[in-house]
């Protein structure tokens, strides 16, 4: 089978690849072990954060890494046997979210960001997927009036630097937005700007229904079987054999599967995330995306019931389950918004968030090899930034000009 590209994953960054390369009149096939958005893009908070210009940085102080070292906060957990393995990449992870480093981070991010919801927008409609989508914003709950005033003004430079639309809400306020709240607040925050998605998984499927309606193809193949060949690249799918000029990897958190058996060491770490669905109540239910900024873990009302997604787990990709988080949440959770309803699942699910340690994706061409692609590594915001990364991956293989300078995303800065 020829093609004029391959794109090996079919999450939320390959399917938008994949769209974006058919667009453009590139004959594209997609590739993956199992369906569209069944792995990571299936299980998060189902957002679209325009308003996350400041990726999620390491703690720097002393006080604050005792208290993570302490291992029993609900917002991150560890597993104290993977310390050994993941402990570079949180030292580079800690390094580049020193102030100096990190605020050039985030003005190179941002404009990453601010064309988040712009290429969702066209994808939704053309994809007939309106019905999954809400946009009325998020809403960041304060218990502690020492967060509530840090929340506040962080908000303010946002909108002062970055023009990203927010408002701030008494508790009588929030309550009326969300009358089911079970806890007197200090305030709330309401990112106006961010879109949110009832079933992210959802979207996925109908992004590669479109990629299909223009003309793509969906087949079933293992990556780690790529090979170069004289004239581009070969891989064995269930069919036969794929060839084409041009790979895009979109792996996610299985990309370093392969770029290291094509011979790159790239510092790519996992932060895994857990959710669980719980029953919505018959009478006032949840309406909105919710942060308990105490607790660090997010309700949202999904498709399937409320779902609670926890914070963030260190430990090795494929290591045993611990959604100690989720346990600990529950408490709180129920006492926020008391008609949460039961467990809807026996276990809760777990995925792996695929991170760099300058909290950056790496998007460009692979630096050793003639038309391989790297697209990965888009940590907390791979929903955010798929249809982003699609449309500046594409404009690069296709020899068009790049809507952003692409220089800061490039693999090299690790090699």
């Amino acid at each position: 089978m020829q093609a004029d590209s391959i794109v090996l994953g079919a999450g939320m960054v390959g399917v938008s690849i994949a769209v974006h390369l058919q667009m453009r009149g590139r004959a594209t096939v997609l590739v993956d072990r199992r369906g569209a958005g069944e792995e990571t893009s299936y299980g998060n908070a189902g957002l679209i954060q325009r308003e996350a210009v400041m990726p999620h940085a390491f703690p720097q102080g002393l006080d604050e890494l005792f208290r993570y070292g302490l291992n029993n906060r609900t917002d991150m957990h560890y597993h104290l046997s993977a310390l050994p393995r993941i402990a570079p990449f949180l030292a580079r992870y800690w390094w580049n979210s020193r102030p100096e480093q990190y605020r050039r981070i985030v003005e190179t991010y941002a404009p990453l960001i601010a064309q988040s919801i712009n290429e969702h927008a066209p994808l939704i409609e053309r994809a007939g997927a309106g019905h999954l989508i809400e946009k009325k914003g998020w809403y960041l709950l304060y218990r502690d009036k020492a967060k509530q005033d840090e929340g506040y003004l962080k908000a303010e430079g946002l909108r002062r630097d970055f023009g990203i639309g927010s408002a701030e809400l008494s508790s009588a306020q929030m309550h009326q937005v969300e009358p089911g709240l079970g806890i007197p607040l200090e305030g709330a925050l309401h990112w106006t700007d961010p879109w949110s998605i009832r079933d992210p998984g959802g979207l996925v499927v109908k992004y590669r229904e479109l990629f299909e309606q223009l003309g793509g193809v969906v087949v079933t193949g293992d990556a780690l079987n790529l090979q170069q060949g004289s004239s581009g690249w070969r891989l064995p799918v269930a069919d036969g054999v794929l060839e084409a000029r041009d790979v895009v990897i979109a792996l996610g958190p299985w990309a370093a599967d392969l770029t290291s058996r094509l011979g790159y060491r790239l510092p790519l770490g996992v932060k895994r995330g857990y959710h669980m669905h719980f029953g919505q109540p018959a009478a006032q239910p949840l309406s909105n995306w919710i942060l308990d900024t105490s607790y660090g873990y997010l309700l949202t009302p999904m498709a399937r019931g409320i779902r609670l997604t926890s914070g963030a787990e260190f430990a090795l990709r494929d290591a045993p389950s611990t959604p100690v988080q989720v346990d600990r949440d529950e408490p709180f959770a129920r006492e926020l918004f008391p008609g949460l309803g039961p467990r809807l699942e026996a276990q809760p699910w777990r995925g792996a968030r695929p991170a760099t340690p300058d909290m950056m994706p790496i998007i460009g061409p692979a630096p050793g090899h003639q038309g391989l692609w790297f697209a990965f590594g888009h940590a907390h915001h791979g929903i955010t930034l798929g249809p982003v990364t699609g449309r500046l991956i594409a404009e690069m293989i296709t020899g068009a000009a790049p809507f952003v300078d692409p220089t800061a995303f490039s693999a090299k800065r690790f090699l």
